[in-house]
């Protein structure tokens, strides 16, 4: 059993070794929820929940105050779609799981519901737009897929500022709903945001998370099931730069039986300081019979100066699983893969932007829409253009310093 899996035995709670000395929550399961600002501290950064995050570039999203902004909002979608102003707790799918999260559940006070009629198929996606204005904000946004529907909701964040937010997703029985949710906003922006899913009987799920912008950019999606056999399939893309820190946080509650799971993530970091952190949990309680699960993450890191951290975990209270896993790897370029190409005339640039293109070409192809995933395309081809432009620079550095070296 490794380091990150645990078969957790019932009562494994924390404990002490005598004053000043206390023992870290052990289970994923165990850790405090709260609506209330006051139940959680102020990150200091030695928390296993902010132990990777850069907690000084969030004190605004952490202070007990209300926005100074509110974040522009706009919603489309085909004929049958409700869009309504709703209060913020009118839904409490999933209680906030640290303050940040508390902070944006109080002080927005309210939020755009979004409703799939029951049984209804759209053959277009709904369009969720969120701009911040340039200051701090905080948003709330409950979709609601009825019984039996097929769709896809597409969430983009863009503009520049601060912004706390939450989002409640409910996926009916038998429905099918894909939620995507892109992260472009400006470089110096910071977003911080809990996704809470339920996934009803025979439901399946969806959920994809694309970050290509932002300072300090943190997603936290934790999905529980509803009755047996629901299906949620966990998606991300993200591509860190120079200075940018990308976090993806999973939490899988399988709680029903014969219910399944899949995340897979894949992540790319090019320039000094560039940072992405992927944290995986999956809980298979002891009623959770017949669970099928896996976990992937893989990082590809592109420049000297980048760093990933993976962490994925597992606990199982029960033996009654039909399968559960997990995987993660970081890694460089491979240089088999470049020799191969570059044995075919390629050129040293194109064949990177190649292996990084196949890198990412399975789980772009997962997302589902389209224009998504072709706008991901565009996007990754740019940052792998600047990335070139960073090793011509280096390599030139590098160049130089040895020729005065040698004079």
């Amino acid at each position: 059993m490794s380091a990150t899996e645990t078969l957790v035995a019932t009562g494994n709670k924390a404990h002490s070794h005598g004053p000043g000395s206390p023992v870290p929550l052990q289970a994923r399961s165990e850790r405090p929820t709260s609506y209330d600002v006051a139940d959680f501290a102020v990150p200091h950064g030695r928390e296993e929940e902010w132990r990777f995050t850069p907690v000084k570039a969030l004190k605004a999203l952490f202070a007990d105050e209300a926005g100074t902004e509110t974040p522009k909002i706009d919603a489309s979608g085909p004929d049958g779609v409700v869009f309504e102003t709703v209060a913020a707790d009118s839904l409490k799918v999933g209680t906030p799981q640290d303050r940040a999260a508390a902070v944006a559940w109080t002080h927005a006070a309210e939020a755009l519901a979004v409703r799939i009629p029951v049984e209804a198929e759209l053959t277009e996606p709904v369009h969720v737009n969120v701009a911040s204005l340039g200051a701090r904000g905080f948003t709330h946004l409950i979709v609601d897929a009825a019984r039996h529907s097929r769709s896809i909701v597409i969430i983009d964040h863009t503009g520049a500022g601060e912004l706390g937010s939450n989002v409640e997703i409910v996926v009916g029985d038998g429905a099918d709903l894909r939620v995507v949710s892109i992260q472009q906003a400006d470089h110096e922006s910071i977003h911080l945001a809990q996704h809470d899913a339920l996934v009803g009987r025979d439901a399946r799920l969806h959920h994809v998370v694309v970050t290509l912008g932002g300072k300090v950019v943190r997603v936290s999606t934790n999905v529980r099931y509803a009755g047996p056999g629901g299906d949620a399939e966990l998606v991300g893309v993200y591509f860190a730069e120079t200075g940018q820190h990308h976090e993806n946080r999973l939490f899988v509650d399988h709680e029903a039986t014969q219910c399944k799971s899949n995340v897979l993530y894949k992540g790319a970091l090019a320039g000094d300081h560039a940072r992405s952190v992927w944290i995986g949990d999956v809980l298979i309680r002891a009623a959770a019979e017949g669970t099928d699960t896996f976990e992937l993450n893989r990082n590809l890191v592109l420049t000297d100066g980048a760093r990933a951290d993976s962490v994925p975990n597992l606990e199982i209270e029960t033996g009654e699983i039909e399968g559960a896993g997990h995987a993660s790897a970081t890694g460089r370029f491979d240089d088999e893969q470049l020799f191969y190409l570059q044995a075919r005339g390629i050129p040293e640039d194109a064949a990177r932007r190649l292996v990084v293109s196949g890198f990412f070409n399975d789980i772009i192809g997962k997302i589902g829409v389209p224009e998504v995933a072709e706008h991901l395309h565009d996007v990754i081809e740019e940052k792998l253009a600047r990335t070139a432009e960073l090793s011509a620079a280096a390599a030139k550095a590098t160049g130089q310093s040895t020729a005065v070296a040698g004079q």
